[in-house]
């Protein structure tokens, strides 16, 4: 795959978690989401993760966005340490720094996509960058929908408004949770294309969780965790290969590398 982000860009590190545990409970009910976990996201550089249901895969989002707080190890997006931040500070870096497009959308039902998509620059008090702007909304095809309330865009248009709300601020790196979990095959599609040319063509950093083998094919490298454990890599996937490791996760190894060509 081709990349608009330098070499430079490319060996520098846009989040990183180190040896990051994470536990709900105690006693006889103690649940261990994540096992000590240590793993770089590059910049410039789209990863999805996945694994079966109860593996980690959305704690250890949450942990690297700051939306959930490690039991012990550390995380930085860039080189700032989300340890000992601030709520306030906490809440300028998920502002100023990290983009987010979740499965159920979150758009506000009485502002209009536009309204929505800008909605963090003015909550911010900064004004939009409408070269920016134009040429985000542009590329995803939503000019004509921008005087439309959530309720007037079908899914994959709401997702796609979401998504432009995730670029227009130019995030240091972009999350999303199952972003296309709730969307059909078609606009799923579009969704995807999206993520990839916010890496190919803006040089963003992508992070997301799946559980589609066809939408984790898009990716630059896909990372595989089994309980709270990374178990699999794969770099250049294709879904088949995806597909192949997911069936046979339950026999992987910690520390295990698998490389699949397109």
């Amino acid at each position: 795959m081709t990349h608009a982000a330098g070499d430079d860009q490319r060996e520098q590190i846009a989040a990183r978690a180190e040896t990051l545990t994470k536990t709900y409970g105690s006693g006889d009910t103690v649940v261990h989401a994540l096992r000590g976990v240590t793993i770089d996201f590059k910049a410039g550089e789209f990863t999805a993760i996945m694994g079966p249901s109860g593996s980690g895969k959305s704690t250890l989002m949450h942990c690297l966005a700051g939306l959930d707080t490690a039991s012990s190890g550390r995380v930085r997006i860039g080189s700032v340490d989300l340890e000992g931040l601030s709520d306030k500070d906490m809440t300028k870096l998920r502002r100023d720094r990290i983009g987010f497009v979740f499965q159920a959308f979150n758009l506000v039902p009485t502002l209009t996509a536009e309204e929505n998509i800008t909605l963090p620059q003015g909550i911010a008090g900064r004004d939009v960058d409408r070269e920016w702007f134009d040429t985000v909304i542009g590329r995803l095809g939503i000019g004509d929908r921008l005087a439309h309330r959530p309720s007037e865009l079908s899914g994959g248009q709401q997702q796609r408004v979401a998504c432009a709300r995730a670029l227009v601020g130019k995030p240091d790196i972009i999350f999303g949770d199952e972003p296309t979990g709730n969307l059909d095959s078609r606009s799923s599609g579009e969704v995807l294309d999206i993520l990839r040319a916010a890496t190919d063509e803006f040089g963003q950093t992508v992070v997301i969780v799946t559980h589609d083998p066809r939408a984790a094919a898009y990716a630059d490298r896909v990372v595989f965790l089994a309980d709270g454990q990374l178990v699999r890599e794969l770099r250049q996937p294709t879904a088949d290969d995806v597909f192949e490791v997911m069936k046979h996760l339950d026999d992987a190894t910690p520390g295990g590398s698998t490389t699949g060509e397109h």
